[in-house]
């Protein structure tokens, strides 16, 4: 399995190339985000929970690396992130449980204290 702290520096170096290539398309998808990610009734680390969840469910290992890196870097405990992705388990059934395992990979890797 590949180490996730490794895909989350791809995928950042990735975005950086779709910007440099894309970079209307990039600004809007950006400008998105930076909207959805503010601050409102939930704060940045809820609203990364719930891409944790949403990525196990979409079955996205570049999403679960990189969400996982930004709730870390939110203050979420690996406690919250793994109980977020039993949410999505719940919800997503057996394929979710597969990439479950992806979630406690990236906690490893990232060196998430228990």
């Amino acid at each position: 399995m590949e180490n996730m702290h490794e895909v989350f520096n791809e995928t950042n170096l990735n975005l950086g190339k779709f910007f440099k290539e894309f970079p209307r398309e990039m600004k809007a998808f950006g400008g998105m985000m930076e909207a959805i990610e503010a601050p409102g009734a939930l704060d940045g680390k809820q609203k990364e929970l719930i891409a944790i969840a949403l990525s196990i469910c979409a079955h996205c290992k570049w999403c679960i690396a990189y969400h996982v890196g930004q709730a870390l870097k939110q203050g979420a405990s690996r406690k919250e992130i793994t109980e977020a992705g039993w949410v999505a388990v719940l919800m997503g059934g057996g394929p979710s449980l597969m990439y479950f395992q992806l979630l406690e990979k990236a906690l490893d890797d990232f060196k998430a204290q228990k």
